[in-house]
């Protein structure tokens, strides 16, 4: 299974917020939990103890490679089960991490790209600041100089004003994505496939296997030679498919399990 790459979000698809978790069956017939992020001294994140044995096999048999929007203080908050992976992406792909650190080739080549092909961070997060009504923005934040995003109250949010958002982003080589509470405005150029392919070019990857389950994950579903989404996210909302992407009708936590269970079998093949 060592020619197989196996790239996947981790929010929403692997791991999982007490928020997230989707556990709609009696109290009793929960399954038990693992705690694989803290944050302010506070579990934050969590995967089934099926799915920890499943990450752990997964580790050792393939090329895991997490693919996250996080930034690399974020990522580096988690703890998945396992032998550390060699490489991961976060931040949308504008920081590729080899046993930890990032590749400064890897950075210098976005960069390069971000100020060829789109309006600057600066101008967009001027825009996202000047029209955000404080009656529902909670925080403005800029993630590693790269892209930034809004944490919001969804109730107060005005139905329409992130589609008016990703118009506006559209004519300056943006794209916009609602996660939860987030809302994210994210260069174009910048990609997890982009990323995800540079690190199969390194490895020799003859197989690309992918997960995810926001706007921000379909150009990775869409660059992999198989691909995975829980029943839940935007992906699901928007109803994307993608030449061999498999629906999972699973929500929450199980769907974690199920897209583990997925990237096993389909490298055992």
């Amino acid at each position: 299974m060592s020619a197989v790459l196996v790239a996947s979000d981790l929010d929403r698809t692997l791991i999982y917020s007490a928020a997230a978790l989707g556990l709609t069956m009696p109290d009793a017939e929960a399954p038990r939990l693992l705690c694989v992020e803290v944050y302010d001294s506070k579990p934050l994140s969590y995967v089934t103890e099926t799915a920890a044995g499943l990450l752990d096999e997964l580790g050792r048999t393939a090329v895991f490679v997490p693919t996250t929007t996080r930034t690399r203080e974020q990522y580096g908050r988690i703890h998945l089960p396992g032998p550390a992976p060699e490489f991961a992406i976060c931040a949308n792909g504008g920081h590729l991490l080899v046993d930890g650190v990032s590749d400064p080739d890897w950075t210098a080549r976005v960069a390069r790209r971000l100020a060829d092909e789109c309006a600057s961070l600066a101008e967009v997060r001027a825009h996202l600041v000047r029209t955000a009504d404080p009656a529902w923005l909670l925080k403005e934040r800029v993630a590693e100089d790269l892209f930034a995003y809004l944490v919001v109250e969804r109730s107060r949010l005005p139905e329409g004003w992130v589609k008016e958002l990703a118009a506006w982003a559209e004519g300056r080589g943006w794209t916009v994505s609602l996660q939860g509470r987030k809302i994210y405005a994210v260069p174009k150029p910048l990609t997890k496939s982009a990323a995800v392919r540079e690190v199969a070019r390194r490895v020799g990857a003859e197989e690309i296997l992918a997960a995810g389950d926001s706007l921000l994950d379909a150009d990775l579903l869409l660059a992999a030679d198989r691909s995975w989404r829980p029943g839940h996210g935007e992906l699901a909302e928007t109803g994307f498919v993608a030449p061999g992407l498999t629906v999972l009708p699973h929500r929450g936590v199980a769907a974690g399990e199920e897209i583990l269970r997925a990237f096993l079998a389909a490298g055992e093949r």
